[in-house]
């Protein structure tokens, strides 16, 4: 994954800004105590103009900026971030790889993701897939600010805080959004991004690829069918895997595909409303793909008829769209093979197994 340093949208965000962000609060330095048991006042000057002395130490520019620099979370906050104060931090739950806080500022809340085990990698790759959904300017998306390095270790990224409202939303006004961003996020270098980024907590693969049977089979299901194989020793699953993914062509007959922009785990955890029940969307594993492959999670998303409707009027449905599905859901169902282990292969093996005797492979 591209280690290039993310410094999306640098520029203050509005004070109105919404969404789950923290952090500690400033507080006025401790005064500087004697260890001896004495509680009384300095009995001399040379004594009390040493703890004068003291005490101006902790408030000098240059040991606020040396704090400063040790937690540079705050330090974008309180600089890029247009924030003159951070006055509380509230932990989010929500999430099981991160942990999440609400930091509230002067200039609004930020929402901010960090954790100390991984590199900056995981995070650049969701600011740069936030940025490119925000950039279509058609479903609403947490615009990122700052994506890093921890100074001891770890990783951090910054974005808006989006005030959920109480219901994921219109179903319908959702399916038309994304159909919108899926319209306008187009790429002219084929299909996949500019890093790789991961889909949970599995790298997924993003290397520009001209052809997409070639890119789906190569990056998403043989990438899926190789981890199974190695971390289960399963071989039987990948000997029919493989035998399908060289056998998929004719699903693909009689339809253009272009390469349009997926958020890429789309399923009921990431999907919410805003407060004026708005449809907002979260935590994607963003690439550019076929845009069919963004139901994958659908056994999981509680898409319904008014979603899939207000989609194709905008993304017209193509011949053998029906054909295509499960191939789509196989992906995520073996991405839960490997990471949750063996309650999802039996739904895994299945779906080969179909695909297989439909394809006569």
């Amino acid at each position: 994954m591209a280690a290039a340093h993310v410094g999306l949208l640098s520029s203050a965000p509005p004070s109105t800004a919404l969404y789950r962000h923290s952090l500690r609060r400033l507080r006025r330095p401790p005064p500087i105590i004697s260890k001896s048991n004495s509680t009384s006042p300095p009995k001399t000057m040379a004594n009390k103009h040493h703890m004068i002395q003291s005490r101006l130490m902790f408030f000098s520019p240059k040991t606020c900026m040396a704090s400063m620099s040790e937690d540079p979370i705050r330090e974008w906050i309180l600089t890029e971030g247009g924030s003159t104060g951070i006055t509380k931090i509230t932990p989010v739950g929500g999430g099981c790889i991160n942990f999440a806080s609400r930091y509230d500022t002067d200039v609004g809340p930020f929402f901010v993701k960090s954790n100390r085990r991984i590199g900056p990698e995981m995070f650049e790759g969701e600011a740069l897939g936030l940025g490119a959904m925000y950039a279509t300017k058609s479903i609403r998306v947490p615009r990122p600010f700052k994506a890093s390095f921890l100074r001891f270790g770890g990783s951090y990224i910054i974005m808006e805080f989006i005030e959920f409202g109480a219901s994921r939303g219109d179903q319908s006004v959702l399916g038309r959004k994304l159909a919108e961003m899926h319209r306008a996020g187009k790429s002219e270098k084929g299909f996949g991004f500019d890093v790789n980024n991961t889909i949970g907590s599995t790298p997924q693969l993003n290397t520009w690829t001209s052809d997409w049977i070639e890119f789906f089979a190569e990056h998403r299901l043989g990438y899926q069918l190789k981890l199974a194989q190695r971390q289960y020793g399963d071989s039987s699953i990948y000997e029919k895997g493989l035998r399908l993914i060289k056998n998929i062509g004719p699903l693909f007959e009689d339809i253009v595909i272009e390469p349009c922009l997926l958020h890429g785990d789309l399923w009921s955890g990431n999907i919410s409303s805003d407060k004026n029940g708005e449809p907002v969307i979260l935590d994607p594993a963003c690439y550019y793909g076929h845009n069919e492959a963004e139901f994958g999670m659908s056994w999981c998303a509680g898409f319904g008829g008014p979603f899939y409707s207000s989609y194709f009027e905008v993304m017209p449905k193509q011949p053998g769209f029906e054909k295509r599905r499960d191939l789509y859901m196989l992906y995520h169902y073996l991405n839960h093979y490997n990471l949750f282990g063996s309650g999802y292969r039996s739904s895994s093996m299945s779906i080969i197994d179909d695909y297989l005797r439909m394809l006569k492979a």
